[in-house]
């Protein structure tokens, strides 16, 4: 089977972090985004990014940059995930990963495909769930189409309203996202 195309979810307001853009904030001298990608790429066939500003400076990542459907702008992850299903062939499958979590699994894409390929869906759960962390087939554009056009924004809601799988990890550290400035600043393993 082919890799997954892998999905940086970066499109958000940052307003925990003060208005900045998360995915560009520096951490160990380098942008959350880099440290996103760097783990992403050698479990997909190619990254993309979900951002709705500073376009030019995710697009310097040498990834394609997608935004928000029209109508969807800065409504959530799942508009994100909806541009990145739109981006991928009828039977591709999207591996999505905040651009806060800089530490996520080396195995992510895989033992998310073990969990999805029954239903088309799985995310990650190591202490709760980690719904951003997450594998979809691309026919479930659709289904995510008309969730968000009926104003659905909750993005572990619905997915436990598809058939979906879960893939079970032990290190909840892996799955932390960097929220605040005060995080970026404390020591990691």
């Amino acid at each position: 089977m082919t890799l997954p195309h892998a999905l940086v979810l970066a499109g958000g307001r940052g307003s925990r972090m003060g208005g900045v853009d998360k995915g560009l904030v520096p951490l160990d001298g380098r942008p959350l985004a880099a440290h996103v990608i760097e783990r992403l790429a050698p479990q997909s066939s190619c990254v993309l990014i979900s951002a709705n500003r500073n376009l030019d400076a995710y697009a310097a990542f040498g990834c394609s940059v997608l935004t928000d459907p029209p109508g969807l702008e800065f409504a959530g992850p799942l508009a994100g995930m909806l541009a990145g299903l739109h981006a991928i062939p009828e039977d591709a499958w999207l591996l999505t990963a905040p651009c806060d979590c800089p530490d996520l699994p080396a195995d992510l894409g895989p033992r998310l495909l073990a969990a999805a390929r029954p239903h088309g869906l799985a995310f990650a759960r190591a202490a709760r769930e980690h719904p951003a962390h997450a594998l979809l087939h691309a026919r479930l554009r659709e289904p995510l189409a008309a969730h968000l056009r009926s104003g659905g924004r909750a993005l572990l809601g619905w997915m436990c309203a598809q058939p979906h799988g879960i893939a079970q990890f032990d290190d909840e550290a892996a799955f932390a996202n960097l929220n605040t400035l005060d995080e970026l600043e404390r020591p990691r393993d």
